[in-house]
């Protein structure tokens, strides 16, 4: 029987991430493998059963901050230079106290007041988009609305200007590319992103507007206030993750509920039960596939397998989110699945803090999607039909549709 190795950057992983995760979780669930990245190997483990994935989450034994494990030239090695090291010194790569500060800081620009007084703005985007739409009887789903609605509201949440918006979508789109080939396009876009941003703080000291930008640069909490590096982190992992994992909800989304048309018609005649659906939505398509960047700070043992300092932790999110051992018919879209404990937006202290805006935008976008488009079809072969490259974020590139019969 061939020995079954974890190969993140393969074909098959790409195409179809959940089949090989799903291989793991029944043959070998705590997986060990050696991760091969920027030219050097490091130690790795895949875990892809829920209980293992949630216990690895909450252990106090995992770190996110790689400086606990790595020295600044190993550190080095990951080909994060110094002009671009704010990549991985945000708040999903800190671990406690540090995390605890600018987890508050940063609470004061994203309370539930602030997101629910977006609705208003959230809905007139996505009239607008599916305005646009209707004047033609096809469409690409990613182009023509999941990409452009969350960019949209993400730039009108940070204050980025109309005229700068075409140059910032090309540097998100760069900074997702978690792909060798392209690493060199990618830490160009980081600086340039970085001294956009630089600029965009230093007006809002100066001018305060009613935007994230503004009520990060001046929140402050015990006399503690962000540093500028942090300001860059934050906006960062905003854009990338808060950007991306709603882009592939609502591109995933669409296609699985037009691939489960049982389940389309459910949602098209009661749309009061969107709450529910979207959770099935996340859970079904897991947006962000796997969870890595976290590192053992100590060995120890985890169910017979040896665990070293400095091993890195890959948590199969796609896996646990179909484990049948935790959800019953996992396979199978049940837009009426409760309880629904999927962990798509993570769990425990780096639980998402953007997870009531992704929500709030799904349950907006697909029900007033299905509502201006009752007829709308798959309108290309499923080869046609392609995801992107990265490892970490389950997206589609393109969706062709048709929208009328």
């Amino acid at each position: 029987m061939e020995k079954l190795m974890f190969h993140p950057h393969g074909k098959e992983f790409h195409l179809n991430p959940f089949s090989v995760l799903g291989r793991f979780r029944e043959e070998d669930p705590v997986h060990q493998f050696e991760l091969k990245r920027f030219g050097g190997t490091y130690p790795a483990w895949l875990i892809t059963r829920y209980d293992d994935c949630m216990a690895f989450l909450k252990d106090n034994r995992i770190t996110r901050d790689v400086k606990n494990v790595m020295s600044q030239e190993q550190i080095k090695m990951l080909n994060v230079s110094e002009d671009i090291d704010f990549v991985s010194d945000h708040m999903l790569a800190k671990d406690t106290p540090d995390h605890t500060r600018l987890r508050s800081l940063v609470h004061q620009a994203f309370t539930p007041r602030t997101i629910e007084n977006m609705r208003g703005s959230i809905e007139q985007i996505t009239e607008q988009l599916l305005d646009e739409m209707e004047k033609e009887n096809k469409a690409d789903i990613m182009k023509s609305f999941a990409s452009p609605l969350p960019f949209i509201v993400i730039s009108e949440l940070m204050g980025i200007p109309k005229e700068d918006r075409a140059q910032f979508q090309i540097w998100t789109n760069a900074m997702v590319d978690t792909s060798e080939s392209n690493r060199e396009l990618t830490n160009q876009a980081l600086r340039e992103f970085k001294d956009y941003i630089a600029k965009l703080i230093q007006d809002r000291r100066i001018q305060p507007k009613d935007d994230l930008i503004s009520k990060l640069v001046h929140a402050e909490e015990n006399g503690s206030k962000l540093s500028e590096k942090e300001l860059y982190s934050m906006l960062f992992l905003l854009v990338v993750a808060g950007l991306e994992t709603t882009v592939n909800l609502l591109g995933s989304g669409t296609l699985a509920l037009l691939q489960h048309k049982e389940e389309f018609e459910k949602l098209k005649q009661y749309p009061e039960m969107i709450a529910t659906a979207v959770e099935e939505l996340l859970r079904y398509t897991s947006p962000v596939v796997m969870m890595a960047n976290r590192w053992a700070i100590e060995d120890f043992t985890y169910k017979g397998h040896s665990i070293k300092r400095g091993d890195m932790i890959f948590i199969g999110i796609g896996s646990a989110n179909r484990d049948p051992n935790f959800f019953e018919n996992p396979e199978t879209l049940n837009l009426n699945r409760s309880p629904n404990r999927h962990i798509s937006f993570g769990f425990g202290i780096h639980f998402c803090l953007g997870a009531p805006l992704a929500r709030l935008e799904g349950h907006i976008a697909f029900n007033a999607l299905l509502k201006r488009f009752p007829d709308i079809e798959l309108a290309a072969a499923p080869d046609d039909i392609h995801w992107r490259k990265n490892v970490f974020l389950r997206g589609l590139e393109n969706l062709p549709v048709s929208l009328s019969k």
